[in-house]
């Protein structure tokens, strides 16, 4: 388990599911020949043979007053064809989170950064053939652009499936809210907008005693993009906004005391954004461990 603090507010991983290698298919250009010369990279982030490394995780956020989870990764028993390593899950990751010291009755508040299928499984889970809310005390914050467009149903079937497991259930129990894409969660916790990769994509700002933290998101997959900043991803709806989204955020981070949490990123998951030529790179930060 790995956990970091920004002032007096503590943020920690749980993780779903990690892997290495088979980056193509969101990553066309990270191929490991390409891969081998960000030799940063390793050991977090590659290994020895070019192959990427990626971590499918939630963060949970402990502010004075709030219990924040981001992100509710692919989730248990779902319909997840064709990605088959998705399909019918059976992790430990509830189990995992209360033997954390979390309980889900106690969550006051679920952020989802997008509404992708590996960010918003947990949002609900299988109880006598229905979808409920996992943390059924929480209010669960999407932006109103992201959600109007993941309703929709001329979107891709696949997404319509996720959309009616993961997010009409938690509509459907009045525990949603839809907010602004600069929302304020509380003191401490902001939504910041950086769209490109769905029309409504978050990230989450935290700011206390002075310190400051960013949890990416998707509108970056891997620390690799840092060091390619032309390396977009075959899930971004809007390419060239995507891009401008990833040069913005980590030229505004760069060189900064922020701490950056990759929302995908394995090993340390969390570092402070360099110049390196024309380009970033991300030096991770040792995390406390519980």
């Amino acid at each position: 388990m790995q956990k970091w603090r920004i002032g007096d507010v503590t943020i920690t991983k749980i993780v779903e599911l990690e892997s290495c290698g088979g980056a193509a298919w969101i990553l066309p250009d990270a191929v490991p020949e390409a891969c081998r010369d960000i030799s940063w990279l390793k050991p977090d982030f590659m290994d020895e043979m070019g192959e990427l490394k990626f971590s499918v995780h939630a963060l949970v956020i402990e502010t004075r007053n709030q219990l924040i989870v981001v992100d509710t990764c692919v989730g248990n028993e779902k319909e997840r064809m064709p990605y088959k390593d998705w399909h019918h899950l059976q992790t430990t990751f509830l189990a995992d989170f209360t033997a954390a010291g979390f309980d889900p009755a106690a969550v006051d508040c679920v952020l989802c950064t997008h509404l992708h299928v590996d960010h918003v499984g947990w949002n609900t889970m299988l109880v006598d053939g229905k979808w409920v809310p996992t943390f059924p005390n929480a209010r669960y914050l999407i932006a109103k652009d992201e959600y109007d467009y993941f309703k929709r149903t001329d979107i891709a079937e696949f997404n319509q499936r996720v959309f009616n497991d993961s997010v009409a259930p938690i509509f459907d129990a009045g525990l949603m809210d839809l907010v602004e894409t600069n929302h304020r969660v509380c003191d401490e916790v902001t939504l910041v907008p950086t769209v490109g990769h769905t029309p409504g994509h978050v990230s989450i700002q935290i700011t206390s005693q002075s310190e400051q933290g960013l949890i990416t998101g998707d509108f970056v997959h891997h620390p690799c993009q840092m060091a390619r900043l032309d390396w977009g991803s075959t899930a971004d709806l809007d390419a060239d906004a995507a891009d401008d989204t990833r040069r913005r955020v980590f030229a505004d981070c760069a060189e900064t005391p922020t701490l950056v949490i990759g929302t995908h990123f394995a090993g340390a998951t969390a570092g402070h954004i360099v110049c390196d030529g024309d380009a970033y790179r991300l030096i991770p930060v040792k995390p406390e461990f519980a």
